[in-house]
């Protein structure tokens, strides 16, 4: 882990020059030639973030996206994945070597049009459960296994990739809990299609459920007046009425359905009237019901703040001299706005 000191890995503010996501590529690829070398199996989580604001790229590509700095980050993201995949094939473990490409979230449309992503149809942007905030495209290399160039609709989740890593290696998920990633591997190998419901959480809040291509907003919510007098947008230039609300929302006893294959930005709510909204609700409701039924409540890691558990001296902190002795443990109940 390299961490992100800000006055040791400079970033210009004025040209959005920085070498950081050079130097995560370097870490990563030293990490992979240390474990082949040793003939021990590996999992590399790179999290580069040279699009998350402040966004960043090296001075070879600044300049070079029509998209501005923004695009300048993703093409040497884009740079950077392709030599760590020719590094694998380099040193023959390629066709062992799984790798999954995807995001977080959607784009944060509230970063502006020069920090800011693009989310194309979709509503809204990251922080949000429009399919803006949730909804984002992957990728799954596996030479000799996965076959090359094809396209799947394949709802998922990023839990799934630990069921789906599981079943890679042979292994069975822990029978004593729920697990609520299911196994893609199917999907990958065989090309199939599986019919899995998507939950939409916000904090401690289901918001919406997606079974097929029909998605039931049971709360909305976009973002708070407050932030909006600020400048603060989640979805800059979109208003769906009733829909892109900035108080919470409730619709449980009769939710907002929309469409997703027909209406992917959801700016047309299904009547509820129709046959086609109470055919599609009564599978939603089973869903939820059963949902509810097996969900076990847990007290979030992160209702507690405090500031002695931070990252005081995270690895690599020694040859930055920085790392830090922690203050006494001052724990206190944390606030969050959703």
């Amino acid at each position: 882990m390299i961490g992100r000191y800000y006055e040791d890995f400079k970033i210009d503010q004025k040209t959005g020059e920085a070498n950081l996501t050079q130097m995560y590529l370097q870490e990563a690829l030293d990490f992979i030639e240390k474990q082949h070398l040793k003939g021990q199996p590996f999992f590399l989580y790179w999290a580069i973030d040279a699009t998350h604001a402040p966004v960043y790229a090296s001075k070879p590509f600044l300049g070079i996206s029509q998209r501005g700095i923004y695009g300048d980050a993703v093409r040497e993201i884009d740079d950077s994945v392709g030599k760590i995949l020719a590094y694998l094939r380099q040193q023959g473990i390629a066709k062992d070597t799984f790798v999954f490409f995807t995001s977080d979230n959607g784009a944060a449309l509230s970063s502006g049009p020069k920090e800011g992503g693009s989310n194309g149809p979709f509503l809204c942007g990251k922080h949000t459960t429009f399919e803006g905030g949730m909804r984002e495209p992957a990728i799954a290399w596996w030479p000799g296994h996965i076959p090359a160039g094809q396209v799947s609709h394949q709802p998922g989740s990023v839990m799934d990739l630990f069921t789906t890593a599981l079943s890679l290696a042979g292994l069975q998920p822990p029978s004593d809990r729920m697990i609520d990633g299911v196994d893609l591997s199917p999907v990958f190998l065989q090309g199939k299609v599986i019919d899995r419901p998507i939950l939409y959480y916000r904090g401690n809040e289901m918001m919406a459920v997606r079974v097929g291509l029909y998605k039931a907003h049971y709360w909305t919510w976009s973002n708070s007046w407050a932030q909006v007098e600020q400048g603060i947008n989640f979805c800059p230039g979109q208003n769906v009425t009733g829909v892109t609300t900035h108080d919470q929302e409730e619709h449980t006893k009769i939710p907002i359905l929309f469409h997703l294959g027909r209406d992917p930005g959801e700016k047309y709510p299904l009547s509820v009237i129709s046959a086609e909204y109470q055919d599609a609700m009564r599978g939603i409701s089973a869903t939820v019901l059963q949902h509810k039924e097996t969900l076990i409540p847990g007290e979030p890691q992160l209702n507690m703040c405090d500031l002695a558990v931070m990252n005081w001296s995270p690895p690599g902190c020694e040859k930055l001299n920085k790392c830090l002795t922690p203050p006494p443990a001052k724990p206190w109940k944390c606030l969050w706005t959703h």
